[in-house]
């Protein structure tokens, strides 16, 4: 008798005659859309939200915006008028704009709520095309598919009336941690150090975690270079500091993969220096950038390792090899990477042979909400926590924490914005963008981002206009 007076029982019921293994987040998606389209007369639904789930996809649009890196924006439309926002890799994203509008045409018409079929699918039926957009063959357009899913994943929370992280499975946190790329002007100076770390604690943003470039010294055939900001990767000329000499290195080669005596030695010091200058307060993460052998990598753990850091990041090249699990084995300081690879495919010899410690993908090249939240459900078999490579704009950010709060095991997300300029106005916001340290996790529909119109048509990339008004 239920199921004569409540079509949402009736679809329940259906749906639970299914093989547990056609379920998927995305798949359970159009189910339940399927059931409140046809339940308007049940207790809670609205017709007017069962009415705006029934539709298709009418357009895909990009919008590029510039300042300092590149930032492509997407845009899902229905034909009801609905809408998702998304933010696929901008710089160095040479194309991405061109990939995402050349899916266009696959994705007009279809179920917008069918999110896992979009993207297993994106792209199949393109003439010349054997295979799909995502499938790991040469012809990935990852980036660009990356960017369309989590539009997707906006539109669905807001064609249901409910956060996306709700939908991907429940809110673990309200706060996301986010940290920084922060650090002194001279590593090797211990004024400049405390002038950083004075700095550092009273920034508005409030930030207590910090990723600082492994500083490196100079071979003596290569040219002078110029200062670095926080005596990163090209750390300038600098006269003897507390008894180091200058970095003039007679070891250095800048082809080979070493560290020589001379920088681990100076690493040490760099790093022990912003320790002692930050306090015990702050984390501190050790940024390399996929450089090093497997012999300077465990050296290099072992020089930092009594600075405590949060973590070594990518220091080895980025495709996967035993060596990646010799490394985790035997370093004193955990092991992070995966802001390069893509689709669970990528990261599955590093989780299944623990070739690290900590996963970071980048969204934006992993494949989206949901691919993510697969590679994160099989990290966690092997209690491997999360973290996120961020270099995006502060629509990204913002995006990538309401998908960190649906991970349990999740530390902290990276981000480029924070610093109070027109980066942290792209968005409407009710209150302060970042706050000791933390994004608050929206509760409105979707993932609560909202363009600031004004903000954004101000640093358009040149030619371009607001989502391709004419």
């Amino acid at each position: 008798m239920l199921g004569n007076i409540c079509p949402l029982a009736k679809g329940a019921k259906a749906m639970s005659n299914r093989r547990y293994s056609d379920f998927s987040r995305r798949g359970l998606l159009t189910g339940a859309a399927a059931m409140l389209a046809g339940s308007a007369a049940f207790a809670g639904i609205s017709p007017a939200l069962a009415q705006s789930i029934a539709t298709k996809i009418k357009d895909v649009q990009t919008m590029t915006i510039v300042g300092g890196r590149t930032y492509v924006f997407v845009k899902v439309t229905t034909e009801n008028g609905h809408f998702g926002i998304g933010e696929a890799y901008g710089s160095p994203g040479v194309g991405v704009a061109e990939q995402i509008r050349s899916l266009r045409t696959y994705l007009i018409g279809k179920n917008p709520l069918e999110i896992d079929k979009l993207y297993t699918f994106m792209g199949s039926g393109d003439a010349g095309l054997s295979g799909t957009r995502t499938d790991g063959s040469a012809h990935n357009l990852m980036r660009a598919v990356s960017g369309i899913e989590m539009a997707l994943w906006d539109l669905a929370g807001k064609l249901l009336n409910t956060p996306t992280s709700v939908l991907l499975g429940g809110q673990f946190r309200q706060y996301v941690r986010v940290y920084d790329h922060s650090g002194p002007r001279d590593m090797f100076d211990k004024a400049s150090c405390r002038e950083w770390a004075d700095q550092v604690k009273v920034h508005p943003s409030g930030f207590t975690a910090h990723k600082i470039d492994v500083p490196r010294t100079q071979g003596i055939w290569q040219p002078p270079r110029n200062p670095a900001p926080n005596a990163g990767r090209a750390a300038p000329l600098s006269p003897p500091v507390d008894g180091l000499a200058p970095n003039i290195d007679n070891a250095r080669d800048p082809s080979n993969r070493q560290l020589t005596t001379k920088e681990l030695m100076r690493i040490a010091q760099a790093y022990e220096n912003c320790r002692e200058a930050i306090g015990w307060d702050h984390d501190i993460m050790v940024h390399c950038h996929w450089e090093f052998d497997l012999a300077s990598s465990l050296q290099l753990a072992e020089a930092v390792a009594p600075m405590k850091p949060l973590w070594l990041e990518d220091p080895l090249s980025v495709d996967y090899s035993d060596a990646w699990k010799r490394l985790a084995e035997r370093s004193p300081v955990p092991i992070l990477t995966g802001e390069n690879l893509t689709r669970r495919e990528g990261f599955a010899p590093f989780i299944v042979n623990q070739g690290c410690d900590i996963i970071n993908p980048d969204l934006r090249n992993s494949g989206g909400f949901l691919e993510t939240k697969r590679i994160a459900d099989l990290a966690a078999i092997y209690g491997m926590p999360m973290t996120t490579h961020n270099t995006g704009s502060q629509l990204y950010t913002y995006q990538v924490c309401q998908w960190a709060a649906s991970i349990r095991d999740f530390l902290a997300c990276e981000t480029v914005t924070g610093e109070g300029g027109w980066m942290d106005q792209v968005l409407r916001l009710d209150g302060p963008y970042i706050q000791k340290g933390y994004v608050k996790v929206s509760d409105r529909p979707g993932t609560g981002a909202d363009l600031n119109k004004e903000v954004v048509e101000a640093h358009l990339a040149p030619g371009e206009k607001w989502w391709g008004d004419s």
